[in-house]
C-alpha cells in the first residue's frame, strides 16, 4: 500500500517509470519502497478515456499529494506520456484491512541507525 494502477500505458512505459515512482512516492510520504504497489490495468475502453495513474493510499497532508502528483507527471511526460489524468482513491485507515485484521497502524520509514 499504496497501490498506483495505471491504465492506458504500454508496459514498457510503466515498467521504466517504476523506480522513479517508487521513490517519489516513498520518499514524499515517508514510507518503505517495498510497500509501493504499482499495477497496469488492462481495460476495454467503451468511450474516449485518458491515460490514467489512480492512486489509492491513505491522506496525507495536500502538498504531499500534490508533490506526488506533480513529480508522476513529470516522469511520465519525460517518457513521453503528455496530458495523463492523476487522480487519488483516498482510504480511511481504520476501514482498511490485512488478513481481516483492521490495521493498526499506518507504515512509516525506520530512521536510519546512527553509529557514533
Amino acid at each position: 500500500m499504496p497501490f498506483v494502477r495505471f491504465t492506458g500505458f504500454e508496459k514498457n512505459v510503466v515498467e521504466t517509470a517504476a523506480p522513479a515512482i517508487i521513490e517519489c512516492i516513498s520518499g514524499i510520504a515517508n514510507i518503505p519502497e517495498e510497500i509501493v504497489k504499482i499495477e497496469l490495468l488492462h481495460v476495454e475502453k467503451i468511450t474516449n478515456s485518458p491515460r490514467s495513474v489512480e492512486i489509492f493510499m491513505f491522506p496525507r497532508e495536500e502538498e504531499k499529494h500534490h508533490a506526488i502528483a506533480e513529480n508522476i507527471n513529470r516522469i511520465l511526460e519525460n517518457l513521453g506520456c503528455p496530458h495523463t489524468h492523476i487522480f487519488y482513491v483516498l482510504l480511511n485507515p481504520s476501514l482498511y484491512y490485512k488478513e481481516g485484521q483492521p490495521l493498526k497502524r499506518i507504515p512509516a520509514k525506520t530512521p536510519p541507525e546512527i553509529r557514533l
